[in-house]
């Protein structure tokens, strides 16, 4: 007789994990808190990085954007490899070099040094995001198990950002700011020991050929794209940035035609097709970026001109963070009633909510309406990454999801960038044309006030008390009118990503 009822005729009847498996997601999420423990130290340490190495606003902004520029345009060949070679692998590979990078990059002696050492971060964390999530997609094949993980997945990305304005702040305060980049070492030693014990080794069974020319394709559309929208940012419109963008849309397209010739594509293009997985992967785009450009103006905005410390400053982050954790696990039995094309748009509403409140709060109402500004926008932006990165994982067929894993962290990364270059680049821009350098300041002075705020207060600090509070009052409050209206532009990319969610989600089953 036929066992019918032993087979799974969908997800959530698939086969549920033991402890094993639980197991497994803790040591997945290692890599996760080190990469986002390394991505908030870094946006806390800045006002002390620029003081010490002294960059330009361009290279002041290189320092944060070339991890993400080198991750995003080597994730999808990371993850196609990591389908090939072993998840597992990958893993530990990238693990090993991004601490080995860590290390180069505390001890950088100057701002090129440290860009050079954030972009080998890049090239090793390109090895790790798309291994831990697509990982999970093997591991955890129940649906309603693989939504809790996920989540818990998500969160830590949360935990680890909360958890590095604390342990940054506290190091900064004690030692000079390469420190901070040392925190990614220690997580090291238990993931090399627990990984080959407790995650078990996966890969396509039918991987194909190494496509050298898809890859090199990848890489080519991918980073002169970033580089033209930093570009644009940074110094507004130009025939540099116009044609760095083409030459991206170019390559971009000829990777697209190559796929969709190619017998087994690196990339399976018909995966752009299903609303529910390039919905999900816009959604997961804008609301980084969102996040991201919230959390470069405010770090400034609570260190330079409420005059915080980096640990007192990142304490005050930390509410925001639980709220992204707390929403994030809190969405998942929602999820199960409530469809996604409702659900996604609902969460954003707070989202939205934040931004607006920021958006009128001035450095006169203190740190206060700053908290509560992130708590709201963390509930939003906590509960929709959790659905988008589920509907990703779930809409890709479980031999590929390495590469469906990489498309996801290629959007995450370049939301880091954007959110970085664009509303990061524009408040730079709008402060540049707010800031009145008042008479009689040096010339020396007047173009480091002008180059970021971290300038102006550098400048200030070394001039004589009296025209000193004048140039800085000068500076903090062209900053704070930035800050305006980036809060304005930053709510309404929030509110594009919830009618994206709402049109192309709406036949996206919850099971």
């Amino acid at each position: 007789m036929t066992r019918t009822a032993s087979i799974p005729t969908t997800e959530t009847d698939a086969p549920r994990v033991g402890p094993r498996g639980w197991a497994a997601l803790v040591v997945l999420m290692l890599p996760v808190l080190l990469v986002s423990v390394d991505n908030t130290v870094l946006s806390f340490a800045l006002p002390e990085i620029s003081i010490a190495l002294a960059p330009t606003g361009a290279e002041q902004l290189w320092i944060i954007d070339v991890y993400p520029l080198v991750l995003a345009g080597l994730l999808v060949t990371m993850g196609t490899l990591g389908d090939r070679f072993g998840r597992r692998r990958m893993l530990l590979i990238g693990a090993t070099g991004f601490a080995a990078a860590s290390a180069l990059a505390a001890f950088a002696p100057s701002a090129a040094l440290l860009i050079a050492a954030r972009a080998l971060l890049g090239l090793f964390g390109a090895m790790l995001m798309p291994s831990t999530l697509s990982l999970l997609r093997s591991i955890f094949r129940n649906r309603d198990q693989r939504r809790l993980a996920i989540a818990v997945w998500a969160s830590a990305f949360s935990a680890g950002s909360a958890l590095g304005p604390i342990v940054g702040g506290f190091l900064l305060e004690h030692f000079a700011w390469g420190a901070v980049f040392l925190v990614a070492v220690p997580v090291l030693i238990p993931l090399l020991v627990a990984a080959p014990l407790l995650v078990p080794e996966s890969r396509d069974p039918n991987p194909g050929r190494i496509d050298l020319v898809s890859i090199v394709l990848s890489m080519a559309a991918m980073i002169p794209v970033v580089y033209a929208i930093k570009s644009l940012a940074v110094d507004g419109p130009s025939l540099s940035a116009g044609a760095w963008a083409l030459l991206g849309i170019v390559m971009g397209t000829l990777f697209v035609r190559r796929q969709l010739v190619a017998e087994v594509p690196m990339l399976d293009m018909a995966l752009f097709r299903r609303g529910s997985f390039s919905g999900a992967i816009l959604v997961n785009l804008l609301s980084v970026v969102a996040l991201v450009g919230f959390l470069y103006f405010v770090s400034q905005h609570l260190q330079l001109v409420l005059g915080l410390s980096p640990m007192t400053a990142g304490v005050a982050l930390v509410p925001g963070m639980l709220a992204m954790i707390v929403a994030g696990l809190s969405v998942v039995p929602i999820s199960r009633r409530v469809r996604p094309h409702v659900l996604v748009p609902a969460a954003l509403v707070f989202s939205v909510a934040g931004y607006l409140l920021v958006a009128f709060t001035t450095s006169d109402h203190g740190v206060a309406p700053l908290i509560v500004a992130f708590v709201v926008l963390g509930i939003g932006i906590g509960a929709a990454e959790t659905i988008s990165n589920e509907l990703i994982l779930s809409s890709a067929p479980a031999e590929k999801a390495g590469a469906a894993s990489a498309v996801s962290e290629t959007a995450y990364e370049l939301g880091a960038v954007l959110g970085t270059a664009v509303l990061g680049g524009l408040i730079t821009a709008f402060y540049r044309g707010a800031l009145v350098v008042p008479d009689g300041i040096p010339a020396e002075a007047a173009h480091a006030a002008k180059e970021t705020l971290a300038g102006a207060y550098t400048a200030a600090q070394d001039l004589p008390t009296e025209i000193g509070d004048v140039l800085w009052h000068a500076a903090s409050a062209a900053f704070g009118s930035g800050v305006l209206v980036t809060s304005l532009i930053g709510a309404a990319l929030v509110v594009l990503a919830g009618v994206i969610a709402a049109v192309t989600l709406r036949k996206t089953p919850t099971h």
